[in-house]
């Protein structure tokens, strides 16, 4: 949809490039594949593990990946940097927060776990299985990555002429 992760990393790779490309709003990941699947659109930005059957089964050809390292469910698939896009990077990442305020103790305990957790071989060939790659932090390198993709969704937003609401 509009002003969605995708649409920005479009925006993002038209003003990295100059190509055309055309913002059509879907309601959703699954109408828009259905579309690219069907023909009725040319290329569409979608993240590794929504169209890694797809890709599979040969019914998509993967371009190039858009974030900073290839993926190992995909390892032969160079990312746009690869391919001569210097400096495009956008990864699709889920990060666990946690209210204001919140006791330092605690999130040490619930960083040990969950670090603990997707570092499990187990987690790992799951999440690999889908296209996904894990990755730990720590809360404060967390804070500081969570700072950085404000400003560069804030900035892609701002040159795209999208408004939040």
């Amino acid at each position: 949809g509009a002003g969605g992760i995708n649409h920005l990393a479009a925006e993002m790779l038209k003003s990295m490039t100059g190509i055309r490309i055309v913002h059509i709003p879907y309601k959703g990941l699954g109408p828009a594949l259905t579309a690219l699947l069907a023909g009725e659109v040319q290329l569409m930005i979608a993240t590794l593990g929504s169209s890694l059957p797809h890709i599979r089964s040969g019914k998509l050809r993967a371009l190039a990946l858009a974030g900073a390292k290839r993926s190992s469910s995909a390892p032969d698939l160079a990312t746009l940097a690869e391919s001569g896009v210097a400096g495009y990077e956008v990864d699709n990442w889920y990060g666990v927060l946690v209210p204001r305020g919140t006791p330092r103790g605690i999130i040490g305990v619930l960083n040990k776990r969950i670090v603990a957790i997707v570092g499990s071989e187990d987690v790992r060939e799951r999440f690999a299985a889908l296209g996904f790659e894990t990755a730990a932090s720590t809360p404060v390198r967390f804070a500081d990555y969570l700072k950085s993709e404000i400003a560069k969704w804030a900035r892609a937003m701002k040159d795209a002429g999208v408004t939040p609401g």
